[in-house]
This record gives structure tokens, C-alpha cells and sequence, in this order.
């Protein structure tokens, strides 16, 4: 038999946003059902020190901060359920999401709170050394590289932008791409060109992150030319590949406004969707800023602003009948 779980607030993604979405549902009485999906907690259970998150003056764990989200939510109303969301039905309200399972997920309105990944290279030896020298976030781990040799690797926005933000911990950066030109805008070249403390690496890619130490962390790139083949070796403590994010917008492809690199495109100023009665918050409708603190805000607004569209269909509902 084939289970249902209704819901006036539904809420899929159980990172920092979706939870913050779900801590204002539930304050607010519309009794939230957080769909917690294939990674519960979001990008912040892979994280471990989080220096920049608000109201801690001691390193915090990512795992341990998502932990006590969680149970905030938990501790005023919202229920958590675990389940992979393979369906989508987004035509008409109550809004319907299918797990792979069968289980059956309704809610008069939808907060989306999927999240984004960073790309990575996908070499065993980066995932070695994630967080011990490898990291996606300049401006999340940039703090802990304070006068050491870094490397940037990449040649969009993304990179450029972060290159220039670890100048400020930073006196020797280097930018590896593997082409001979940058694909950022021409503002962000200019300024990366124009820094004293920053270098770029041309058609290189890297062949290996190098570990050493004790304790054990990165000590060094092995670089390889993509034109001559040719191998080369730079010494650095700090690696972030910046090579862009990956929204979690699959299921939504044809059913909700995307931006041209998947995101999901919210009226300005608002989490509302294209589709009334969706709403969208964190990193799946943030490509610029992309942190914990401002997935939080988000979150907070989604419930806000669902909140005040239930009100609404609520009372015209009533007027009408």
C-alpha cells in the first residue's frame, strides 16, 4: 500500500536553507514536511571547521551545526522524512512529489531547497586530500591558508573571482587553466591581471594533488601542458578547484523557469518561482554568494513569503465561497 504524507508547507532539501524554511514554517503553524534527500544536512555534513558562520566564536563542525539545525526544527513542529524524490508533479496545487520507493508527498505549497554541488576534478588524489589543502571554497577555507602559497584552478567567473578573494590571506596565488585565455568577464581579467601577488599557469591541468607531511596534507601540484605533454611540479599548501557548481534542478527541467546554467530563477527580491505557490531558496537559485549564512536568509524568506501566499489563497478561498 502506497503511503501518503500531506502537508500545507512541503519543503524538499534539508541543508541550511530548507532547515531554516522549515524552522519558520513551523513557528508559524503550517506544520512543514522537510524531504531530506540523498544527502541530509546538505553540503555543510562534508565540511568540518566553519569559522564564518554567525553566533559561534569557536571553530564549529559542519556536521555538528546541521545536527542542531535538525533538531531546531525538529524541537518546534517539523516532521523529517528521508526519501529520494524521482517525480515531480508541479501542474496544479496541492503540489505532488513521488519518492523511488512509491511514497507519496503532497503540500499546498513547495519550498525547493535542493543545494548545488561543486564540480571537482575527480581524481583519487584530490579526493584524498579534501579538506586537507583541497577545498571548492575560497571564501569559506581561505582564512586557514593565511600567508601560505595557494592555488586556484580554473578560468571562469568562479575562479577569477576566487583568485582575487585569497589575495587577502594570500601573497603568492597562482591560476592554472587549461586553456591560453580566460573565460571570465573582462572586468574580473582585468583586475586578476592587474594583481601583484597573483600569477596564471596556461594550458596546464593538474595531474596529481601531492600529499606530505605531518600531519598529512597537501604539499604540491604535478602540472601537465596540454599542448606539449609536458610535466611540471609547483609547491603550494592550499588547492581550490573552481571549475562551478552543479544545481540540483534535474527533476525541475521543463516544469520551472531555469537560468541558462540550471539555476532556478526566483522573482528579484523574493523566493518566488514562476509557478505560484513555489517558492526556491540556498544555493539552487544563488550562484553568486553560495554560503551557509545566506542559504539561511533565503530559507527564512521562503517560509515568509509562503506563509504570506497560503494567507492569501486561504482568505480568497473563503470569500468565494
Amino acid at each position: 500500500m502506497v503511503a501518503t504524507h500531506s502537508t500545507r508547507m512541503l519543503i524538499l532539501g534539508s541543508g541550511p536553507a530548507g532547515l531554516s524554511a522549515a524552522i519558520y514554517g513551523a513557528r508559524a503553524g503550517m506544520a512543514p514536511i522537510v524531504v531530506q534527500g540523498i544527502q541530509p544536512g546538505g553540503q555543510l555534513t562534508t565540511t568540518t571547521d566553519v569559522e564564518n558562520y554567525p553566533g559561534f566564536r569557536d571553530v564549529i563542525q559542519g556536521p555538528w551545526l546541521m545536527e542542531e539545525m535538525q533538531a531546531q526544527a525538529e524541537h518546534v513542529g517539523a516532521q523529517m522524512m528521508w526519501d529520494h524524490i524521482v517525480e515531480a508533479d508541479l501542474s496544479r496545487r496541492p503540489f505532488r512529489l513521488v519518492g523511488d520507493g512509491g511514497t507519496i508527498y503532497t503540500g499546498d505549497v513547495l519550498v525547493i531547497a535542493t543545494g548545488a554541488q561543486a564540480r571537482w576534478l575527480n581524481m583519487p588524489s584530490e579526493e584524498h586530500l579534501k579538506g586537507k589543502g583541497v577545498s571548492a571554497c575560497a571564501t569559506c577555507d581561505g582564512f586557514f591558508y593565511r600567508g601560505k602559497k595557494v592555488a586556484v584552478i580554473g578560468g571562469g567567473n568562479t575562479a577569477v573571482e576566487e583568485a582575487l578573494y585569497m589575495t587577502n590571506h594570500s601573497h603568492d596565488v597562482t591560476l592554472i587553466h587549461r586553456r591560453e585565455s580566460l573565460r571570465a568577464e573582462r572586468i574580473l581579467q582585468d583586475r586578476l591581471f592587474a594583481h601583484p601577488n597573483i600569477k596564471v599557469l596556461w594550458n596546464k591541468v593538474v595531474d596529481r594533488f601531492v600529499a606530505g607531511g605531518a600531519p598529512e596534507g597537501l604539499t604540491g601540484l604535478d602540472l601537465r601542458d596540454t599542448k606539449t605533454g609536458d610535466m611540471s611540479h609547483i609547491e603550494v599548501e592550499g588547492g581550490f578547484v573552481a571549475i562551478g557548481h552543479s544545481p540540483a534542478t534535474e527533476l525541475f527541467q521543463g516544469k520551472l523557469k531555469l537560468d541558462s546554467d540550471g539555476y532556478i530563477e526566483v522573482e528579484t527580491g523574493t523566493t518566488r518561482t514562476n509557478v505560484p505557490g513555489i517558492f526556491a531558496c540556498g544555493d539552487v537559485m544563488d550562484k553568486i554568494y553560495r554560503q551557509a549564512v545566506t542559504a539561511a536568509g533565503t530559507g527564512c524568506m521562503a517560509a515568509l513569503d509562503a506563509e504570506k501566499f497560503l494567507a492569501e489563497a486561504e482568505f480568497e478561498a473563503s470569500a468565494a465561497a
